[in-house]
């Protein structure tokens, strides 16, 4: 498994929100490239980058941060947020994105992640961010009645190279992530699963090691950052060594 740490960007910044709230933000770093290479430096193998502002407005909003952490590290990174046509996701390959993140237009306009995906192969990834087991899109502020596992089956004939599943509850809430939902999903879909959302100590990256399903990483924000989770030891467990 692979350990994606989480840099969310907000007006800049570096920050974790509290269940996807936008007004219950804390900063960690206003040096969100200096974070990256933090991470990097400590082993990390990618970065998963979310454009906050740009999940709500529908279009990158942090693009300076995000150019500045490519720039400045080396390992891929995959990025989420405001991510909603063609012309923005050729934009982002371009500048050496290794992968794209598409969420609320995977439930909008499902018919652009496949083109992407074929267009774009290993490069395309959907994120599936739900409460009670149905997809909330446009930064988490609009609920809709799609089910978690219909919008991941409908995906599978596409090529997509991963689905990001958050539980909106467990995010930044340090209670631990939603294991049972995340293993059900990973089992009933052939795409890798990440798992996200509420990854706060090494017990809960140990259950999702050990969970019973084919998950392809786990990403941590909060829990790194406040230093529930010692990086080194996150890396041994989600390579095979127990802690």
């Amino acid at each position: 498994m692979i350990l994606y740490p989480a840099i969310d960007l907000k007006d800049g910044n570096c920050v974790r929100l509290y269940k996807g709230e936008m007004d219950q933000a804390t900063v960690f770093s206003d040096n969100p490239a200096a974070q990256a290479r933090a991470f990097q430096d400590a082993g990390c193998e990618w970065l998963h980058l979310v454009d906050l502002n740009g999940a709500f407005a529908g279009e990158p909003v942090n693009g300076a941060a995000v150019e500045a952490i490519l720039s400045d590290t080396s390992v891929p990174a995959q990025l989420g947020g405001g991510i909603r046509d063609m012309a923005t996701i050729e934009g982002w390959l371009s500048k050496g994105l290794a992968r794209v993140i598409l969420g609320t237009v995977a439930v909008e306009n499902p018919d652009l992640v496949r083109q992407a995906a074929r267009a774009f192969p290993g490069q395309v990834a959907v994120g599936i961010d739900a409460r009670n087991g149905r997809v909330a899109t446009k930064g988490w502020a609009t609920e809709t009645d799609v089910m978690v596992t219909d919008l991941a089956k409908s995906f599978e004939d596409a090529g997509v190279a991963a689905i990001i599943y958050t539980d909106i509850e467990r995010d930044g809430a340090m209670q631990g992530p939603n294991v049972a939902a995340t293993a059900a999903l990973a089992n009933a879909v052939s795409i890798p699963v990440i798992a996200s959302g509420g990854v706060s100590s090494l017990n809960d990256l140990n259950a999702l090691r050990d969970c019973g399903a084919p998950l392809n990483g786990a990403i941590s924000g909060r829990a790194l950052y406040d230093g529930a989770i010692d990086l080194g030891d996150a890396l041994a467990i989600l390579k095979g060594g127990g802690i």
